[in-house]
């Protein structure tokens, strides 16, 4: 399997009718195409919701575990006219295999995001399909839903701060940090959706990442009381975001 990044051995390919599949065998070794159809899910009755947005992510519960399936689909005005179709540019260039390669890379450094199980594109002539499994993380809500159902701690935002802050510090540069895509348990804090995102040395992206956060966080809150996000409730999440004096700067 080649790829952007260096996978483990539990990492298998499969090919499947008209496209192929990625996934971690020490997490889904039965994994089969099926598991990438919402209807497979619905029949065994299994399905325990959908996530909002254009996302289309279904929530699964089978048995003790739970997972999320995401099917890829385009915004804006080119999500009109395509739909979920992407231009074909060789497997390697999928949408799903290169956010799942992401995605497993960064846990595998134990950062907090979900664990990547399987990805899937279906190839049809110029274009393709794509699907993305990763476990269900047993979290309170986004920062997005909490937010609309009460005011968080100066703690919680100094937590989500840090939280930005490693991954930054790892490299990552976000493609979309925004409230929805931030989740809040009673413990932690992760990021999720890493379509499109990036590893890069420090630079500019950093604050860019930041002032999109920033942005969010006021659409979210404009029609919410005043104390769900105030200033200082920034400026404590920018406190959490500050390196520590012993945390050194990643050479470029």
């Amino acid at each position: 399997m080649s790829g952007r990044w260096a996978l483990g051995p539990e990492v298998k390919r499969g090919p499947l009718a008209g496209g192929a599949m990625l996934y971690d065998t020490s997490r889904v070794g039965n994994l089969s195409g099926d598991w990438f159809e919402p209807r497979y899910w619905q029949g065994r009755g299994e399905l325990d919701g959908a996530a909002r947005g254009r996302g289309a992510a279904l929530f699964i519960r089978s048995g003790e575990r739970r997972y999320v399936l995401r099917h890829y689909r385009r915004g804006g005005l080119i999500g009109r006219l395509s739909g979920d179709r992407y231009p074909w540019r060789g497997e390697d260039h999928t949408r799903p295999f290169l956010e799942w390669q992401l995605t497993y890379t960064l846990h595998r450094a134990g950062l907090p995001v979900p664990a990547p199980l399987g990805a899937r594109y279906r190839h049809h002539g110029a274009v393709y399909t794509g699907d993305l499994l990763t476990e269900r993380l047993a979290a309170v809500g986004s920062l997005a839903e909490c937010l609309r159902t009460g005011a968080l701690s100066v703690s919680t935002w100094i937590s989500i701060g840090r939280c930005i802050r490693r991954f930054h510090d790892f490299g990552v540069c976000h493609a979309d940090l925004n409230a929805h895509n931030i989740l809040l348990s009673e413990e932690s804090v992760y990021l999720i959706d890493f379509d499109r995102c990036q590893l890069r040395a420090p630079g500019l992206w950093r604050d860019a990442n930041v002032v999109r956060l920033r942005r969010s966080l006021e659409k979210v809150t404009w029609a919410l009381p005043a104390e769900r996000f105030s200033e200082s409730d920034w400026h404590a999440l920018l406190d959490g975001y500050r390196p520590s004096p012993d945390r050194a700067e990643p050479a470029a």
